[in-house]
């Protein structure tokens, strides 16, 4: 009886382990990670990001901001990854340490709502790009709701789910991101002939393109950890957060940038249909967007399974599934570009944050979850937090210098000046 009792418990356990390390044992290498996160950042709607900045920068300003912008993702992402794979823990769990079990809860909404967010978007886009396609102008709801339903399916399934159909994806993805610039430059008729074409979008500052293109994935590389937890060792993370969110977000606002400017279009599945590839884009795009859905979906279950201290993330992904739906169907996507921006202001800090603490208190080294006492909020790094989202809030407003990423510096210095004005503000480690 006893037995049985233990397998039933054993069966139940999320092999994911959203609330506890990963095991040596349960770690992977280079390649399936770099599957895994190359599948999260080959994300087509990223292309509708650098088409809106092309188009109102032109080419030259353009190839400016997205070097710098994913330099700065990539860099940024690249040691929240490297503290995911030492501590062995989510990016929502790294935010019990940093802000206290109840401030983890405002990380926990921040992230978990943004890829909720994220997933409907997605969803819309597929929607669209079918209703086009297809030439059915009144079934955009029926095919928003048909891939919100199959994208979660294999969400439920984890790390290992995500890491196949990457594999199928990131080929497709390849081939469309390199062709799409090709057909652009022929367009034009050269390269020089391409930089010459005045742009054609609303005037834009570099700091809000820059804001643009690091909110792309700001929310999803906060979150890296969710993933990089299960990698070897930090060699390894670090090489593929850094191929995935430079090379390969890069990648992607290049083709869509290069694609609006060519064909003077912002809106990326109009340049496909200008193109005459919509069809063979259809797929390729779908299969793309189930990748990154399938991490938003994952990274919104963990991050319940966090904020309601459960072990299991599947009802969690169900849940968030039918509210990323809800929010598809009644428009979200409309609101794309201030969305991005939102995510470029106000999520970057709470890396930082979580950067600072790791660094400055913890010096690289987390104690076991399990002889942790936390407190409920650390007040100073709560405040170091807040200090670096105004930071990143004003100097966007007011056109400054690169908001994300002052915002992420900022709140990481910010935590050891705040500790040290308010002394005893940690939680107590058992031995």
């Amino acid at each position: 009886m006893g037995q049985n009792k233990n397998q039933n418990q054993n069966q139940n356990i999320d092999k994911d382990y959203p609330l506890d390390h990963v095991p040596q044992s349960a770690r992977v290498g280079l390649l399936s990670l770099s599957a895994v996160l190359l599948g999260l950042t080959f994300f087509s709607p990223t292309m509708v990001a650098g088409g809106q900045v092309a188009a109102s920068f032109g080419l030259n300003k353009f190839l400016q901001a997205m070097v710098i912008g994913n330099l700065i993702l990539g860099l940024y992402v690249a040691i929240m990854s490297v503290i995911g794979t030492k501590s062995g823990l989510t990016s929502v769990l790294l935010s019990r340490y940093t802000l206290g079990t109840a401030g983890s809860k405002w990380a926990s909404l921040l992230l978990g709502g943004t890829q909720l967010g994220w997933y409907a978007v997605s969803a819309a886009y597929v929607a669209e790009i079918f209703v086009k396609a297809l030439n059915m102008p009144n079934s955009f709801i029926f095919w928003t709701l048909f891939w919100c339903i199959v994208m979660g399916i294999t969400a439920v399934y984890g790390f290992k789910a995500m890491e196949i159909v990457s594999y199928i994806a990131i080929p497709l993805i390849l081939i469309l991101t390199i062709w799409t610039p090709i057909l652009g430059v022929q367009k034009a008729g050269s390269w020089a002939a391409l930089a010459a074409i005045a742009p054609s979008g609303e005037p834009m500052a570099m700091t809000t393109a820059l804001t643009i293109i690091v909110g792309t994935f700001a929310s999803a590389g906060t979150q890296v950890a969710n993933w990089s937890r299960f990698a070897k060792s930090a060699k390894v993370s670090f090489i593929a957060a850094l191929l995935a969110f430079f090379f390969g977000n890069g990648l992607m606002i290049f083709a869509g940038g290069i694609g609006a400017i060519a064909f003077q279009l912002p809106d990326i599945v109009e340049v496909f249909m200008q193109m005459g590839i919509v069809f063979f884009a259809l797929v390729i795009l779908t299969i793309n967007i189930w990748t990154t859905n399938d991490a938003a979906a994952y990274a919104f279950g963990v991050a319940g399974s966090e904020f309601f201290n459960k072990s299991d993330k599947k009802p969690f992904i169900i849940g968030g599934v039918a509210i990323a739906t809800v929010l598809a169907v009644t428009g979200v996507y409309n609101f794309f570009i201030p969305f991005l921006v939102a995510l470029g202001i106000f999520i970057p800090p709470l890396g930082g944050t979580i950067i600072g603490d790791y660094l400055f208190v913890w010096k690289g080294n987390v104690p076991n979850i399990n002889k942790v006492e936390f407190k409920p909020i650390r007040i100073a790094n709560l405040v170091a937090y807040l200090i670096g989202t105004l930071v990143a809030y004003l100097t966007n407003k007011f056109g400054i210098g690169i908001p994300p990423l002052q915002g992420i510096i900022v709140a990481a210095l910010m935590v050891p000046v705040m500790n040290a004005v308010m002394k005893n503000d940690n939680h107590k480690v058992n031995a």
